[in-house]
This record gives C-alpha cells, sequence and structure tokens, in this order.
C-alpha cells in the first residue's frame, strides 16, 4: 500500500508506493480505508524519534500519524486512533476510538478537530466543570487549540470569554469566534497585571484556561491573589507550556486565594473522562462544525507532497491535514 513512513530512525518521513499493509492484530481492531490525517506536534516528535514513545532502540520503519479519517467496511465515515501509523492507505485502528463523522463535515475538518478538541473541551467541561453564565478566561487564545476552546466555551453556555495572545493582529480576530475581552501579552507587566485585575474586579473570572505556562501564567496567578479576603473561587487548568515549562509560585498565592490547580493531558484524564470525549463531547463538536458553528483553519495538501511540505512553514494558527489518494 501507498504510505507516508519514516524508514531511519530520526530521519524526515517519506512518501513510499509500496509498505507493509496494516493489519488487525486483536478484536479490539479494525482497518479502515484513510481518506484525511491530520499532523500535530505530537505526530512530529514521534516522527523524529523525539517523543519518548518512539525512543526505543529496536528501531524499525513506520507510518507516521496518530489520527484520522477513513472509511469503515468502504462506505461509513469514521475518526479514529490509528494503532501502528496512520498516514497511509489503510490504517489499523481501535474499534473504541470511531466516531461517526456526520454529513457536512469534510473529511479534512473532522481530521484537524479532534485533537483542538481534545485541548479544549475536556478541560473545559470534564475539569472545570463549566457552569452556564461563568466567566473564562484563556490565556494564549491564538493558536489552533485556544480559538476552539472560544468557540466551545460559548456554546457551553460561558457568559464571558476574555482571551490573551502576543499576535495583536490575531488577537481582534478572535472577537468574531466569540471573545468578549482581548487582552495584549505585548503591553507593560504592570498594565497586564492592571487589566486583568480591572476585568477580573468587573466580573469575577471562574475558569482560567492555559496554553502557555511561565510567566503570562505567572501574572494572572499573582493578579488574582487575594489581600488577606476571602476571594472568588478560581480553577486554573494547564494544558500547554508554549511559553516555557517552569515558573516560580510563591506559596502565598495558594494560602490568600480560593484557587484549585488543575493540569489537564493524557497523564490527568481517567478512563471515564476519556470515554465521554470519544461518545459525548467529540460527536457534539462534529455536528456543530458539520452546521458551520464550529469552525478550525487548516493547511491541506496531498501525502505525495510530505516531503515537500514537511520542513516548510505551515501557516503557525492552521492544522497541517494531509489527504490520501
Amino acid at each position: 500500500m501507498k504510505a507516508v513512513a519514516v524508514i531511519n530512525k530520526g530521519a524526515d518521513p517519506v512518501y513510499l508506493e509500496k509498505f507493509e499493509p496494516a493489519a488487525p492484530q486483536n478484536s479490539d481492531e479494525v482497518v479502515i480505508d484513510v481518506q484525511a490525517v491530520s499532523i500535530k506536534n505530537l505526530d512530529r516528535a514521534i516522527a523524529s524519534g523525539k517523543h519518548y514513545s518512539a525512543q526505543s532502540a529496536d528501531f524499525k520503519p513506520r507510518v507516521i500519524g496518530t489520527d484520522g479519517v477513513g472509511l469503515l467496511d468502504g462506505k461509513t465515515r469514521v475518526y479514529g486512533f490509528g494503532i501502528r501509523g496512520m498516514l497511509a492507505e489503510k490504517a489499523a485502528v481501535k474499534k473504541s476510538s470511531l466516531v461517526l463523522i456526520p454529513d457536512g463535515l469534510t473529511d479534512e475538518v473532522a481530521a484537524a478537530l479532534p485533537n483542538a478538541l481534545m485541548g479544549s473541551v475536556i478541560a473545559l467541561v470534564l475539569r472545570a466543570k463549566l457552569q452556564k453564565g461563568q466567566h473564562v478566561l484563556i490565556n494564549g487564545a491564538t493558536g489552533i487549540t485556544g480559538k476552539v476552546a472560544i468557540q466551545m466555551a460559548k456554546h457551553y453556555g460561558a457568559a464571558k470569554v476574555t482571551v490573551t495572545g502576543r499576535n495583536d493582529a490575531v488577537l481582534t480576530t478572535l472577537l468574531d469566534l466569540g471573545a468578549d475581552t482581548i487582552v495584549s501579552l505585548k503591553q507593560s507587566e504592570a498594565a497586564f497585571s492592571e487589566r486583568i485585575k480591572e476585568i477580573d474586579t468587573e466580573s469575577p473570572i471562574d475558569i482560567v484556561v492555559d496554553y502557555l505556562w511561565g510567566h503570562s501564567a505567572k501574572m494572572i496567578l499573582e493578579t488574582l491573589k487575594g489581600k488577606g479576603l476571602y476571594t472568588h473561587k478560581t480553577k486554573f487548568i494547564n494544558v500547554g507550556a508554549m511559553s516555557g515549562d517552569l515558573m516560580e509560585l510563591s506559596s502565598s498565592i495558594l494560602r490568600g486565594t480560593d484557587i484549585q490547580l488543575f493540569g489537564s493531558g493524557l497523564g490527568s484524564w481517567t478512563d471515564e473522562e476519556g470515554a465521554l470525549f470519544f461518545t459525548r463531547l467529540l460527536p457534539e463538536a462534529f455536528e456543530l462544525a458539520a452546521k458551520g458553528q464550529l469552525v478550525i483553519d487548516t493547511s491541506v495538501y496531498p501525502m505525495t507532497a510530505v516531503e515537500q511540505v514537511w520542513n516548510t512553514s505551515i501557516q503557525w494558527n492552521s492544522r497541517l491535514v494531509f489527504t490520501v489518494e
């Protein structure tokens, strides 16, 4: 079968006319005819051998990609997780991960959305328990997942969504996606903190979804710190660390603030939360997208172009998707 694979450890993936076809190895696996596959940072890390799951000394050539869209039994469009790679004419996927794709939703968008949804709706709905009427602050909202988080926060009832980011041009476009207030991270620390304080005073922040960590997260936490009196309860959910993996955090922030710190990622999701994502949250988001009520930007190429595209700078706030022909 045709496939895109890494042949030599650490090398870039290449397009191949012939590669060993996928085959189910147990009763929880099924083979689908692949139509579209999105490429995320995770996929790049695995392909390069830098991800812990790909650091085995016993390297074997492997198909790239972790999830995508295909045809089950040649007719039913489904999304699923590839068990041994995805970007090929055929892929073995877990039956438990299959989600039907509604009419009106393209293969490319269906392939692009799930990863961004994992980084947004699980944090909002399952970790933070978002309630209607609450105020959500999204720190680092100008990226793919942040944009999806804005739309899903409003869908699940947030009364107000405040967003931060460094790209002022993109920040202004977030108003069209449902953001109510934008705050630039390019302004001085004092000005940023004062603006967050004004926003919180006007409408107390209930949930912070953080994609940056580092200095901006520290500024937000310090700004929300109380002064010896009871403060509004705030749930701070960290999803990413685009601004750095470490920061100094004063313990007085936790003692002087009714704040709860959470993480949202593979290691923090329970089996029940994972099941809810595939059975309820993802199908619901697919329906929204099919109706044009949830959007995501994509950059689409045929898989034959992988060698020309792989090291090319794709627009940073769009999801790279390869189609299988």
